[in-house]
């Protein structure tokens, strides 16, 4: 759990798969954004009810991102938006892989107003056309980047040894991320453990020449 000034960041492990989900809770006002709903709606509704002790004020779910369109980050989108009447986004290439209806179609630096903190949605074009990255910038510490599948520690996502894929996508992670963010920014990524950009920065140049 990472408590900030405004702002806690809880996460669970869900699946065979290791896949994590994200809850951001408001400390003042209760807003709840969920970032992907990828299995097991009872662990993710217990981790909704253990939040509401992260703000003074009720808790409530505004909005269920999902970072890109792959089974294992929709298997429980069905049930969590059944149990909690919250609304949906993507980025707007995956939305009609996505089989629960999309409400928010995202485009590359859409900004998400929360009551009590923004999201930037960063377009990592490759592990999918559609994929998503979510920024939260911390105002007393390091940003919280959640990268989905498209940048781990170690590389990039899987681009299934299609060059062109691969070819985008290290390009918009050096572009759009390395680029655009300070080494402190923390990374939480769509399965295991997380890093931070300067952890990972030096091995660019080699993951580009390894091709993945």
């Amino acid at each position: 759990m990472h408590n900030l000034q405004d702002l806690t960041i809880r996460s669970i492990s869900v699946s065979e798969m290791d896949n994590n989900v994200y809850l951001l809770t408001s400390k003042s006002t209760g807003a709840q954004v969920l970032i992907d709903a990828a299995d097991d709606a009872a662990a993710i509704g217990q981790l909704l009810q253990d939040a509401a002790a992260d703000s003074t004020a009720d808790t409530k779910l505004a909005l269920i991102i999902t970072t890109h369109s792959h089974w294992d980050h929709v298997r429980a989108l069905a049930d969590v938006v059944g149990q909690t009447k919250a609304r949906t986004a993507a980025g707007t290439e995956d939305v009609p892989d996505i089989s629960v209806p999309t409400d928010v179609s995202l485009a590359h630096g859409d900004i998400g107003n929360f009551e009590g903190f923004d999201l930037e949605a960063i377009k990592l074009r490759g592990h999918t056309p559609g994929s998503v990255a979510l920024l939260y910038r911390d105002p007393q510490g390091p940003a919280h980047l959640f990268t989905g599948d498209s940048l781990f520690p170690g590389g990039v996502g899987n681009t299934q040894g299609d060059a062109a894929r691969f070819e985008s996508l290290m390009n918009d992670v050096s572009e759009r991320i390395f680029d655009y963010l300070p080494d402190d920014t923390i990374v939480h990524p769509g399965h295991g453990k997380g890093t931070t950009l300067g952890a990972e920065r030096p091995h660019l140049d080699e993951w580009r020449a390894r091709g993945w």
